[in-house]
């Protein structure tokens, strides 16, 4: 009796925990660049896209290579927000007791 109370106070500990996550990814936001910082992408923690900067020089009668940039851009800033939530969570949930490998849906 005394380890399923131990594990309904760890379940509150951790609704506590993830609610305070959601937030700070909501507030969340990163910054992806390509072609040497021409194109800038801004992203949130759920990964909209938030913002978009593109140097005037980049625009020219071939789109190709912007339209490459800033996918570029995009990725780069989605995979920053997705380490910075990763490190976060890890963070959160540091000393409770989950099975290895256990993934949240986020």
């Amino acid at each position: 009796m005394k380890d399923l109370m131990g594990m309904m106070k760890a379940a509150q500990e951790m609704k506590g925990r993830m609610e305070e996550f959601q937030n700070k990814v909501a507030e969340m936001t990163v910054e992806g660049r390509s072609g040497g910082g021409l194109v800038v992408v801004t992203l949130n923690g759920k990964g909209e896209m938030k913002g978009l900067k593109i140097d005037p020089s980049l625009v020219s009668d071939d789109v190709s290579v912007l339209e490459d940039l800033v996918l570029a851009a995009h990725n780069d800033a989605k995979g920053k927000a997705e380490y910075e939530m990763n490190a976060k969570m890890q963070e959160m949930t540091a000393g409770l007791p989950l099975p290895p490998g256990m993934k949240f849906p986020f």
